[in-house]
């Protein structure tokens, strides 16, 4: 178990993603604080992964909220004693034309898919700083790196990201503190629904049907929360400690690169 009682942050916690990521994380020997703005999900999420409740705690928390890090920060401590690491999950998207898009829709992107990140890593780092050091590890998306229609802020944000995790990577390696990211495309997740109902109405096909449609071609299916949350797992251990400052993707191989 290369995690066994560490403990780490997972934003964005409620479900899809962030459930698949603290899966695995837990399956590693960790303890994680759950975080999310989705109380309701959030609750159910800690149920299902840790009954007992042994293992982990939960914040409710807006990460749009500028001093939501120091006191995420303050509770991990609170509940464990330690902190070994944090995990940048949380993200918004609302498609759109960028003909159409406002100021405010990209801001809220802006707000959540990169400052909130930045927030956060800064406090978990500031601790990992004085303690000896430790990982983060951002989610990006393939977005970030490709680009696609009808998600200019989101694009943005996500390579906004990748950038971010090179700058912070090769900053505070002094420090023992190495940062990567991963970039998911393809994910099995209640966003990627959304990206289909938001697209159906546009081409003419039910949102099952274009859903359908969006799978990893190499593998012939979707990818599933908990094998991104496997790599994530890995980039937190001591195994990963040669890899720096890198945005893997982890799209089954639509992103050459």
């Amino acid at each position: 178990m290369q995690l066994e009682n560490r403990t780490f942050i997972v934003t964005g916690a409620a479900g899809g993603m962030g459930g698949g990521i603290t899966r695995a994380l837990l399956d590693e020997g960790a303890l994680v604080l759950l975080t999310d703005v989705n109380a309701d999900g959030l609750v159910a999420a800690r149920n299902t992964l840790d009954p007992d409740g042994v293992r982990t705690a939960a914040e409710i928390a807006d990460l749009a909220d500028a001093s939501t890090a120091d006191a995420l920060v303050a509770a991990t401590l609170h509940r464990f004693g330690r902190i070994d690491g944090l995990v940048n999950n949380a993200g918004v998207i609302e498609m759109g034309s960028a003909f159409d898009a406002t100021t405010t829709e990209w801001a809220h992107h802006l707000d959540i898919n990169l400052t909130a990140p930045f927030a956060m890593a800064r406090a978990v780092g500031r601790h990992l700083r004085d303690h000896g050091g430790g990982r983060i590890v951002n989610i990006s998306s393939n977005c970030g790196k490709v680009g696609y229609a009808n998600m200019a802020a989101y694009n943005a944000s996500k390579a906004g990201v990748i950038s971010l995790t090179r700058s912070l990577a090769a900053e505070w390696a002094p420090y023992n503190i190495n940062v990567n990211a991963v970039c998911p495309g393809a994910v099995d997740t209640p966003m990627l629904e959304y990206c289909a109902e938001w697209m159906a109405p546009g081409i003419g096909i039910p949102p099952a049907e274009v859903l359908d449609g969006m799978k990893v071609e190499q593998l012939g299916r979707r990818i599933q929360p908990i094998e991104v949350g496997r790599v994530v797992a890995f980039l937190l251990s001591d195994a990963a400690a040669i890899i720096r400052g890198q945005s893997i993707s982890v799209d089954g191989g639509d992103s050459p690169y």
